[in-house]
C-alpha cells in the first residue's frame, strides 16, 4: 500500500507482479496447498485436523460429564498467580533421586493405546490446571480394567463361600451383626437425608455444612465401598445411581482441599477399582483437576482451601493466623493423586505431590521431626509444634502406605517414614508411671503429656510397617505397637460408656482419661479399631477381636437411636447425650474397620489394597503379573 502512495509509480499487476512472476507464485502455492491437505489424511494421529472435515465419532455412553466440565471456567486456560509454583519434574526428568525408580515408574503409569494430547498435558503443567481434552474427544484414556483385576493375588472379597452354607460360629455372628449396623445407617440415612452430606438422626434431616464448597452426598460417595464389601447389593446400587444422575460437580464454594480428597477423590476411586464402573473413574477425574489451583503458591505446597468458582486459594485462618499449610493436609494427598494420574494419564497430578516431597527432603527438620505448619509461600516451619495426632497424623501414615502402594518401590517414602519414627521415638514416645506408652506432642522441646484420639491409629501404623524396618527392630516396632494399641483400649476401657475421649492425658496420677468436658465427647471415630484391624491380621491375637466387640456392643447402647447413629458428648456420662450428627466417616472407616476384623485375611488383603486414611481402599501397583490368583 505504501508503493501506491509514491507519485508516478505504476504497478505491472494488481500485486506489483509481472506475468511471469503471477505464475510462478501461483504454482508454488497450488503445491503447498496439495502438500497440506495431503498431510492432513496421512499423517498419523491427526485427529484435531481431522474434526474439521471429518464427521464426529460417536460418543462413549457415560462421558456426558466431560461436557460438563469443558464449560467450567476451571476447564479453561487461567492466568497465573504472581508468583506461580515451579513445576515439578517429570518422572526421571532433573531429579536425581528419582531416576534410579524410571522403569517402574513408565509400569505405574501404564497405557493401554497412544494418547496424543499428552503434550497438552504437560504444556498445562504450569498453570496448575490439568489440560482437558476438546469437548468432542470421546475417549479421553482407556484403563484397561480387566488387566488390573488379573493383577490382584487375591479375590476381592476373599475366598469365602456361600455363607449361608457356613455354620453358625461366633465370628460369622460378629460380622453379621457389623453388617446390619451398616445397613440400618445406610437405610437411616436414605431415608432422611439421602443427597445431604450427613445425616442428622435426631431431628431425622439432612446437614450440609460448609466444609465442601458446595458438593452433596458426602455420605453417599464415603459408603460406597464399605457397601461393596459388605455385599448389600441392593444399597450399593442406590449409591451409584446417585452418582450418576444427582452427583454434580457445577459447585461453586470454599473447600477443603484435604477433605474433598480423602472423602470424594479417595472413595469414587476405590469405587472405581472395585467395580470397573465407568462413571466412578470420570467423576473423580474432573474432581481432581478441580483441586488443582490450591497448588498455586511459590513453593507448590498446597493452600488448605481452594474456591471452586474462581480458583483462588488461602489458607485456614486458625493456621498461624492464615500464614501455613498444615501437615496432615498437604502431606495426604499422595496416594490418591498418584491414582488419579493412573487413571486419567495426566501427569500433572503426580507431579504435584512429588514437588511436596522435594520440599520437604530440602527443608531442615527440628531433631529429625516435622511441625504442623508451614509456609507455602517461603518453604519454612511456621511453629514448632509436632503431634502425631491432629495436624500431622496421616503425613507419617501416607509415608509408609506410599511405599507400600508402589509394591515396595518408592524407597524415598520409606526412609522418610522410618527416619520420622526414629525422631518420634527418640522426642515424643513416653512410658506413664502406671506402665502405658503412649505418644505424647512436642512444642519446642516441652511435652504435652497427652494423646488424641486421633493418634491412636498409629498402632496399626507400626504395626504395619514393622515387617520392612531393619531386622534388628521388627520385633521391637511389633511390640511398639501393640503397647500403643493397648494404651487406646484403656481410654475406651476406663469410661463408663466404654467409648475413648476425644484426648486423653498422663499426669496428676490420672492415665488415659479426658481431664475436662472439652475433650470427653466421641464422635463415632475409628482410629482405635482401625489399630484392632491391623494388630488382628499381624498377630490373630484373640483379644483383638475380643476388644473389637466391645466397641461393638458400646456402640450399639450409646450411639444407636432411632434414626441412626450419633456421637455423644460426654463418655463418662452413663446417659449419653447425643450430638445429632452421624459422621460419614462412621460408614467409611468405624464400620468398615469392624468388618474387616472379624473378616478373613484375604478379605480386602493387605498384599493388594492400602487404605487411604478414610479408610477408602487403594491397590498396590503389583508389576509381577505373574503372581496372579484372578479378580
Amino acid at each position: 500500500m505504501l508503493m501506491r502512495k509514491v507519485p508516478g509509480f505504476v504497478p505491472a499487476s494488481p500485486w506489483g507482479l509481472r506475468l511471469p512472476q503471477k505464475f510462478l507464485f501461483l504454482l508454488f502455492l497450488s503445491g503447498l496447498i496439495t502438500l497440506c491437505f495431503g498431510a492432513l489424511f496421512l499423517l498419523p494421529k491427526s485427529s484435531r485436523l481431522k474434526r474439521l472435515f471429518l464427521a464426529p465419532r460417536t460418543p462413549q455412553p457415560g462421558l456426558e460429564v466431560m461436557a460438563e466440565a469443558a464449560s467450567h471456567p476451571l476447564a479453561h486456560e487461567q492466568e497465573s498467580p504472581p508468583n506461580p509454583a515451579p513445576a515439578a519434574p517429570a518422572p526421571g526428568e532433573d531429579d536425581p533421586s528419582s531416576q534410579a525408580t524410571t522403569r517402574r515408574r513408565k509400569g505405574w503409569l501404564r497405557r493401554t493405546h497412544p494418547t496424543g494430547p499428552r503434550e497438552e498435558a504437560t504444556a498445562a503443567r504450569s498453570s496448575g490446571v490439568a489440560a482437558l481434552r476438546p469437548q468432542e474427544e470421546s475417549i479421553p484414556f482407556s484403563f484397561d480394567f480387566s488387566a488390573f483385576r488379573s493383577r490382584l493375588r487375591h479375590p476381592v472379597l476373599g475366598t469365602r463361600g456361600d455363607e449361608s452354607k457356613e455354620p453358625q460360629n461366633v465370628v460369622r455372628t460378629q460380622r453379621e451383626k457389623v453388617k446390619e449396623m451398616m445397613q440400618f445407617a445406610w437405610q437411616s440415612y436414605r431415608r432422611y437425608a439421602m443427597g445431604k452430606n450427613e445425616l442428622r438422626p435426631l431431628t431425622k434431616d439432612g446437614y450440609e455444612g460448609s466444609m465442601f464448597g458446595g458438593l452433596s452426598g458426602a455420605t453417599v460417595i464415603d459408603s460406597l465401598d464399605t457397601l461393596y464389601l459388605m455385599e448389600l447389593k441392593e444399597e450399593f446400587q442406590e449409591a451409584k445411581a446417585w452418582v450418576e444422575e444427582s452427583f454434580h460437580l457445577n459447585v461453586s464454594g470454599e473447600a477443603s482441599l484435604f477433605e474433598v480428597n480423602i472423602r470424594y477423590i479417595g472413595g469414587l476411586l476405590s469405587a472405581f477399582y472395585l467395580t470397573g464402573e465407568e462413571v466412578f473413574r470420570i467423576k473423580v477425574i474432573k474432581l481432581g483437576e478441580k483441586l488443582l489451583p490450591a497448588f498455586n503458591t511459590p513453593t507448590g505446597i498446597p493452600k488448605g482451601v481452594v474456591n471452586f468458582k474462581s480458583g483462588s486459594n488461602r489458607s485456614w485462618g486458625w493456621a498461624m493466623a492464615g500464614s501455613s499449610s498444615i501437615l496432615a493436609e498437604f502431606g495426604s494427598l499422595h496416594l490418591e493423586f498418584l491414582h488419579l494420574t493412573e487413571l486419567s494419564g495426566n501427569p500433572v497430578f503426580a507431579e504435584k505431590v512429588k514437588n511436596i516431597r522435594k520440599v520437604l527432603k530440602k527443608i531442615d527438620k527440628p531433631f529429625g521431626l516435622y511441625p504442623n505448619f508451614l509456609s507455602p509461600v517461603s518453604g519454612n516451619w511456621m511453629q514448632h509444634h509436632v503431634s502425631v495426632g491432629g495436624l500431622g497424623d496421616s503425613f507419617y501414615e501416607y509415608l509408609i502406605k506410599s511405599w507400600l502402594m508402589s509394591a515396595k518401590t518408592d524407597m524415598e517414602a520409606k526412609d522418610m517414614y522410618y527416619e520420622a519414627l526414629e525422631a518420634i521415638e527418640t522426642h515424643l514416645l513416653n512410658v506413664s508411671p502406671g506402665g502405658l506408652t503412649y505418644i505424647a506432642e512436642w512444642r519446642g522441646g516441652i511435652l504435652d503429656h497427652k494423646m488424641g484420639h486421633l493418634a491412636c491409629f498409629s498402632g496399626g501404623m507400626i504395626a504395619l510397617g514393622a515387617e520392612d524396618a531393619k531386622e534388628e527392630k521388627r520385633a521391637h516396632y511389633r511390640e511398639l505397637a501393640a503397647q500403643i494399641t493397648k494404651t487406646c483400649h484403656e481410654s475406651y476401657a476406663r469410661s463408663d460408656t466404654k467409648l475413648g475421649p476425644e484426648a486423653f492425658w498422663f499426669n496428676s496420677g490420672r492415665e488415659a482419661v479426658a481431664t475436662q468436658l472439652s475433650e470427653s465427647y466421641y464422635i463415632l471415630r475409628p482410629e482405635v479399631v482401625e489399630s484392632y484391624m491391623y494388630l488382628w491380621r499381624q498377630t490373630h491375637d484373640p483379644i483383638y477381636r475380643e476388644w473389637g466387640w466391645e466397641v461393638v456392643m458400646a456402640l450399639e447402647k450409646n450411639c444407636r437411636t432411632e434414626a441412626g447413629f450419633s456421637g455423644i458428648h460426654d463418655v463418662y456420662s452413663s446417659i449419653p447425650n447425643h450430638d445429632n450428627k452421624q459422621q460419614t466417616f462412621f460408614l467409611a472407616e468405624t464400620l468398615k474397620y469392624l468388618y474387616l476384623l472379624f473378616s478373613e485375611d484375604d478379605v480386602l488383603s493387605l498384599e493388594d489394597w492400602v487404605f487411604n486414611t478414610e479408610a477408602h481402599p487403594l491397590p498396590v501397583n503389583h508389576l509381577d503379573s505373574s503372581s496372579r490368583a484372578g479378580g
